[in-house]
């Protein structure tokens, strides 16, 4: 059964660099878009997720929570690099609405030099009107609203929880639509389950208004990942087929539906140098726990590297790394002797 999980206050407890590892901190791809990652873990369970997060994940043993001053400083700094025509998008391996100071974090990155979107990912759940209304004069440009189904039942099976209430999630979309924040409504097509919900979707965004900036839908295609939870029967969809059925729905229902990154502004840019190179062999101090039990989280050259098979290595050593993953800044290492 699933356990109780270690909680690491990045920025207060310690202070692991935030760039280097998946779960939280800042992600750079290379474009004008980064991903700010403030906490980590889910209140749903859905039976897809890519990540195994929520509370009735197997394999997730600890939450990661950073300092708001710690992330807005280091933001900053990144900022400057990366330049102009920033967009913010405040996503994570789970639901960023944990975060307890959400509304401070839009508000401080709207200050931010070079910053000129603000996005979130979100279930909706932890969303009120008040809350929404606060994101929105804080700063919010866009919100990609997680609705899988417009049938209730197929909602809850789809969210891995009763306790998912469809009603409450459709107004908070409609108070989105309402405010100063745009709204795009981002369904997972899990083939032969939620196919006969995805146009129902794209109504109800069109009735909603939905995409008043930004494209009303961004329909994402289901994934099974190898440390994520799958769904049983639901095959594996190529991008080829993907796209396919896309643009015929497309054509069926008069919706934009294929997306680009000029869609949202998105553009090559140049990207953090890597602060390793791919099997290279570095000394780390072992700071945290990491992500899953076998894991621990070491720090090199002002980044964090995720240890695995790490298990019984004990925190504050000092330990030989083999750099073994480097892609997008985002660093795994083996302990070697």
């Amino acid at each position: 059964m699933p356990g109780r999980r270690v909680l690491v206050r990045v920025g207060d407890d310690c202070e692991l660099p935030l760039l280097g590892c998946i779960c939280f901190g800042v992600i750079d791809r290379g474009t004008n878009l980064l991903q700010v990652r403030p906490v980590s873990g889910c209140n749903l369970c859905c039976p897809f997720c890519s990540v195994d997060e929520g509370p009735c994940s197997r394999t997730r043993v600890a939450r990661y929570e950073v300092a708001l001053d710690y992330l807005l400083d280091f933001v900053r700094s990144v900022a400057r690099f990366k330049g102009e025509r920033l967009e913010m998008h405040i996503d994570g391996c789970g639901e960023p609405t944990l975060y307890p100071r959400l509304v401070e974090l839009v508000q401080g990155l709207s200050e931010v030099e070079g910053v000129s979107v603000i996005s979130m990912q979100t279930n909706g759940t932890l969303l009120t009107e008040e809350k929404i209304k606060e994101l929105s004069d804080a700063g919010l440009s866009r919100i990609n609203l997680s609705i899988n189904a417009l049938d209730e039942q197929l909602a809850k099976i789809l969210a891995g929880t009763e306790r998912y209430e469809l009603s409450r999630v459709l107004d908070v979309a409609k108070a989105v639509a309402e405010s100063k924040t745009d709204l795009l409504i981002a369904p997972v097509w899990l083939k032969g389950v939620n196919d006969a919900e995805i146009p129902k979707l794209v109504e109800f965004a069109r009735d909603v208004g939905a995409g008043r900036r930004y494209p009303p839908l961004g329909i994402q295609k289901y994934e099974a990942h190898k440390l994520g939870r799958k769904m049983p029967g639901v095959p594996q969809v190529s991008w080829r087929k993907f796209y396919g059925w896309l643009r015929s729905l497309e054509a069926e229902l008069n919706t934009k539906l294929v997306l680009s990154p000029q869609d949202f502004g998105i553009e090559p840019r140049r990207i953090i140098p890597t602060a390793f190179r791919r099997f290279e062999t570095v000394r780390a101090e072992v700071v945290a726990q990491g992500w899953l039990r076998n894991e621990k989280l070491a720090v090199a050259r002002e980044r964090t590297i995720t240890l695995i098979n790490a298990e019984k290595i004990p925190l504050g050593s000092v330990v030989k790394v083999r750099i073994i993953e480097t892609k997008h800044n985002l660093y795994l290492g083996r302990v070697v002797s």
